[in-house]
C-alpha cells in the first residue's frame, strides 16, 4: 500500500532508540523526509545514519531537550512546519507516590503533557493552512490500564490525552488529525526500566519478571518496535485520514476490557 507519505516532512520526537526510533525509521521508509530529536549528539547521530543508510531518506538531526522551551526553538528553527509531527519523551521514573514533590510532578507534567502541548501549538496552524498534517502522540498502555509504580506517568500522560480529545475533534476539519498511540510492553529500555523497578518490588531477579511479564501477556512476548512503528506510518498516512482523537492500543492483547 502507498501510504502517500513521500515528499512530506516529519519531525520525530525521542527518536535515538527505541518507539521514536522506530517511528522515525517507518516514516523515512516511506519517503518521508525526516528531522530526529533526542537529548544525546552521540546516539541520535548513529540514530540518524542508521535510518539514512537503511532507508536513504534525508535525515537531520538536532540534539535537543524539548521538554525546554530553548530545546523547542532549537528544534523548530531545524523544521518550523513539519506535516507530520510525532511526540515522545522518556517516562518519568517509576516509584512510590510518597516519594513524590512537586516539584517531581512538574517535571512528569513537562515532559509528558506540556512540552507535547507547546510542539502541538507551534505546528498545528501551519498543517491547517496547508489543509494536511498528522499528529501523533506516544503515551501509554498505562492511559487505559494504570500500573501502580508509574504514577507519574499514568497522570502526565492521561492530562495530554484530555487536552487532545478536544482539539482533534476541531483540527480534522482542516485536514489534521491527532491520534495517541498507547505502547504496551516493547522490547526496549524503558521496559527494562520497569521490569528493573517491578522485580525490586516483587523481591525477584530482573529475568524472572521479565519472564513473568511476558508470559502474562497474551501473545507470550514482547512487542518489537518495528511493529509500532508500521502502525505509526499509517496512522500519518492519506488513508488515515478520517480517523482522530482515538487513542490506540498496541499491547498484544494485555489490556482486559471491551473498551
Amino acid at each position: 500500500m502507498d501510504l502517500g507519505l513521500s515528499g512530506r516532512r516529519a519531525l520525530v520526537c525521542a527518536a535515538s532508540r527505541g518507539l521514536g526510533k522506530a517511528c522515525a525509521l517507518a516514516l523515512a521508509a516511506e519517503g518521508c523526509e525526516v528531522l530526529i530529536i533526542a537529548r544525546r549528539p552521540d546516539i541520535l547521530a548513529h540514530a540518524a545514519d542508521d535510518i539514512h543508510q537503511q532507508t536513504g531518506a534525508k535525515v537531520e538531526a538536532v540534539a535537543a531537550d524539548v521538554t525546554t522551551p530553548e530545546g523547542r526553538a532549537r528544534v523548530l528553527a531545524a523544521m518550523p512546519d513539519p506535516d507530520i509531527l510525532v511526540t515522545n519523551a522518556g517516562g518519568p521514573p517509576p516509584g512510590d507516590f510518597h516519594d513524590w514533590d512537586r516539584d517531581t510532578w512538574i517535571k512528569a507534567l513537562d515532559a509528558n503533557m506540556l512540552a507535547p502541548i507547546e510542539l502541538i501549538k507551534a505546528t498545528i496552524d501551519s498543517m491547517m493552512v496547508r489543509r494536511w498534517g498528522r499528529i501523533v502522540n506516544i503515551t501509554s498502555g498505562a492511559v487505559k490500564a494504570p500500573i501502580d509504580v508509574l504514577g507519574l506517568s499514568n497522570g502526565a500522560r492521561s492530562g495530554l490525552t484530555g487536552f487532545v480529545a478536544g482539539l482533534a475533534r476541531a483540527s480534522i476539519r482542516h485536514g489534521v488529525t491527532i491520534n495517541n498511540l498507547l505502547p504496551g510492553p516493547f522490547d526496549t529500555d524503558r521496559l527494562a526500566q520497569v521490569l528493573a523497578a517491578q522485580a525490586a518490588k516483587d523481591g525477584v531477579a530482573v529475568e524472572e519478571a521479565a519472564r513473568r511479564r511476558a508470559g502474562a501477556n497474551p501473545a507470550g512476548r514482547f512487542g518489537d518496535p518495528a511493529e509500532f512503528g508500521a502502525f505509526c506510518a499509517f496512522l500519518c498516512s492519506d488513508q488515515a485520514g478520517y480517523m482522530t482523537g482515538q487513542n490506540i492500543l498496541l499491547d498484544g492483547g494485555a489490556y482486559p476490557g471491551v473498551f
